[in-house]
């Protein structure tokens, strides 16, 4: 083999790679970095309603981890960080009485806004208690979750609504959803969480992974291969994909994403007009994440009922085997690693709508740092609704792929 041929075949082998690594501005959320201060100036949900009771629970939002409960005489729900700020016992063995939670150690008492409002140890239950307050953070109940601002209290927003929640009709009802829809995978999701986010504006992985891996998971509509124009909103990015189901029809469906990490996806079964649901992908930390989940549906197991299968089977009932010949979002998503080498990714034409993200995600950093407020801040109570815009619309063929569906 001459010299020339043997180059040509040794070129491109894996020797001495040196991975580039993630962005990590984009990807990491904790108290301090690029994103993860963007994140805290909105809104998050951190629980079902009814996971604030009189028996402390753990969580983990944004890489802190949190202690969430119910006071007993009013029901309030409070979110406090775990160290107790007298000597360092954790509240998650505290106590929770009529107006706060007592710590196991030496009993200080704190309300839901932190206040200490006994030190029992001390001469008149602490002459100076006052002047002491365990960290806590801001909550509101909306929808059936329980949402917590974590961000700089001068720059605390409204919490949005979404018309699509608001004036439900007769029979009509909301249910939330923390296990995750779609592809499969744990409820807990074990991977950074931008990889699923901007997953949402990457249609083009539908035919093959939801169609020609995995078996028709949704169905033969959405196995065609889309015809797919983006567009940045003031909220985020919008997909608009245009399947042609035959001489007659075609199907319009859109997509969202809205910052700082609202995932808008329409029912992949094709339940047509305005989407009945949107949801949150919330960062745990780095490499975990929880999908909160709302939609509007007569149907109470709407949600349960969109689960994808993998050959008619349920993801959590696949062998290994299985899970390997037949792979679901879970699968694509939890082996690009914790966290993705994104540095590292060659982005070609059908990437457009992940490479608009990453960028409005930069532009959202430098608003923060610069003191503006990030996209979608809302502080004006009379545009406090959010439009949503995603669906599935089916159009009659004549129509153009730009203006099918938009009336509907």
């Amino acid at each position: 083999m001459s010299e020339a041929v043997q180059e040509k075949f040794d070129t491109g082998t894996g020797y001495g790679l040196k991975p580039n690594g993630p962005l990590r501005h984009l990807a990491e959320v904790g108290p301090g970095t690029p994103y993860g201060e963007v994140l805290r100036r909105y809104w998050h949900p951190v629980g079902l309603s009814s996971d604030a009771t009189s028996r402390p629970r753990k969580i983990k939002v944004l890489g802190e981890e949190l202690i969430l409960f119910r006071t007993r005489k009013d029901g309030t729900a409070a979110l406090l960080h775990p160290r107790c700020i007298h000597r360092g016992a954790s509240l998650f063995y505290g106590a929770v009485e009529e107006e706060g939670i007592r710590c196991c150690y030496h009993g200080w008492l704190f309300s839901p806004e932190g206040q200490c409002l006994e030190q029992p140890c001390e001469p008149g239950l602490g002459l100076h208690r006052e002047k002491v307050r365990q960290p806590w953070y801001p909550l509101q109940e909306r929808y059936g979750l329980i949402w917590a601002y974590m961000g700089p209290p001068e720059k605390k927003p409204l919490l949005p609504r979404y018309d699509v929640f608001e004036d439900l009709a007769d029979g009509e009802h909301l249910i939330v959803n923390d296990a995750g829809v779609g592809g499969g995978g744990p409820a807990a999701l074990d991977f950074n969480w931008l990889q699923h986010w901007e997953n949402v504006m990457d249609p083009f992985h539908v035919p093959i992974l939801h169609a020609r891996f995995s078996g028709e998971q949704f169905t033969a509509e959405m196995a065609l291969m889309p015809e797919v124009s983006y567009e940045y909103t003031p909220n985020g990015v919008r997909s608009t994909q245009i399947r042609v189901l035959d001489e007659s029809r075609v199907l319009r469906r859109v997509t969202e994403v809205m910052f700082p990490n609202l995932r808008v996806v329409p029912s992949p079964k094709l339940a047509g007009g305005t989407t009945n649901m949107i949801g949150w992908v919330v960062p745990e930390d780095d490499s975990n994440f929880r999908i909160y989940t709302l939609a509007v549906s007569e149907d109470p197991e709407f949600l349960a009922k969109l689960r994808s299968t993998h050959d008619g089977k349920p993801w959590a009932t696949l062998t290994d085997d299985e899970h390997q010949s037949m792979p679901g979002d879970y699968e694509a998503q939890k082996s690009q690693g914790d966290i993705s080498f994104h540095a590292d990714d060659h982005l070609s034409t059908t990437d457009q709508g992940v490479a608009m993200i990453r960028r409005m995600m930069a532009k959202q950093i430098r608003a923060v740092e610069s003191g503006a407020d990030p996209a979608g801040i809302i502080r004006d109570a009379a545009v406090e609704t959010v439009a949503i815009t995603g669906g599935n619309f089916l159009v009659p063929a004549s129509s153009s792929s730009t203006d099918a569906g938009k009336d509907d």
